[in-house]
């Protein structure tokens, strides 16, 4: 069953504070491969201008998508998380993510399509910090495949 067209534009409410950690962004850092001392070492940071450690790009993908679980368990939505898949990603930044940043994250469903009998749904989180002040954009799409013939 296709989703619900009138979900465009809904934004849930803004998640509890998520308090950046330096040891969560240096074991990130290392999971994805990134050597850049930016990542871990205060002193090489503030080297290239930052107050602390600061988090490689994709690194706020894990705020984000714990935000977008407000959207994804929605039972009004409707959406069958057990065929869905990641279809795309992408941010658009203010500033970098640092450690001892409280970000919070507001969803907002940008657009729903069927397309070949799959729902495609695209999310954009908002992230901000305790300030107030946006820190990050990050869209989301997530492909609900449709269901097989039985």
């Amino acid at each position: 069953m296709a989703l619900d067209q009138s979900f465009v534009g809904r934004t849930y409410p803004p998640t509890a504070p998520y308090e950046v950690g330096r040891e969560k962004i240096r074991e990130f850092a290392e999971a994805v491969g990134e050597t850049n001392p930016v990542y871990a070492d205060p002193e090489a940071a503030k080297a290239f201008g930052h107050s602390d450690v600061i988090a490689p790009p994709t690194f706020v993908f894990s705020i984000t998508f714990r935000a977008a679980g407000l959207v994804i368990e929605d039972p009004q939505l409707g959406l069958d998380y057990s065929r869905v898949v990641h279809g795309d990603q992408k941010f658009t930044y203010s500033r970098p993510v640092r450690a001892g940043d409280r970000l919070t994250v507001t969803s907002t469903i940008e657009g729903i399509k069927s397309l070949a009998g799959n729902d495609i749904l695209d999310i954009r989180g908002e992230v901000r910090d305790e300030a107030g002040e946006h820190v990050v954009t990050a869209w989301t799409k997530l492909v609900a495949r449709a269901a097989e013939e039985a």
